[in-house]
């Protein structure tokens, strides 16, 4: 993959994946996040199969992202309730 995908990949998961308001909307989410940034990659030139052949199914680590951030969210959010 090239260095141009890999530093558009990385900083268009930074800015657009975030914690989703409901895990169970994370599939949908990243169903709509993964058209967003083909169509992103698109306009900059970027090639869906240089990135494909770097990182599989965008629409799975998306996925995986946003249940990373869900999961760190909540570990975030129990010390505040334990101390109540």
């Amino acid at each position: 993959m090239s260095e141009h995908a890999i530093e558009f990949l990385r900083g268009w998961i930074g800015e657009k994946v975030q914690c989703p308001h409901s895990p169970l909307k994370i599939e949908k989410q990243a169903e709509t996040l993964a058209k967003e940034c083909c169509a992103k990659a698109a306009e900059e030139g970027i090639l869906l199969e240089d990135i494909q052949e770097e990182v599989g199914d965008i629409q799975e680590l998306i996925a995986s992202r946003l249940e990373e951030a869900a999961e760190e969210n909540a570990h975030e959010a129990k010390p505040d309730n334990a101390s109540e």
